[in-house]
């Protein structure tokens, strides 16, 4: 199942991400999208998960979550 993770701080690198989310179980792959111009984070990103019921769990417990002063928002990615 692929996530949204939004309002990431802008200094979060995919090895956090993947870290973040590896607690709630395996990931296949993980992004942050980086904006062309700049070469900077955009502060959002993306997580596929292997398993529904994980990503369900990682959605849950992260949603809301606060990551240097950011609240973070994980939903399922359409």
């Amino acid at each position: 199942m692929k996530l949204i993770v939004l309002n990431l701080p802008r200094s979060f690198t995919e090895n956090e991400l993947a870290l973040l989310f590896k607690k709630y179980g395996n990931i296949k792959g993980c992004t942050i999208v980086m904006d062309a111009k700049t070469g900077g984070s955009k502060g959002f990103g993306f997580v596929d998960m292997a398993l529904a019921h994980e990503a369900t769990s990682a959605i849950r417990e992260l949603n809301g979550h606060l990551i240097a002063k950011n609240k973070i928002r994980v939903k399922p990615a359409d």
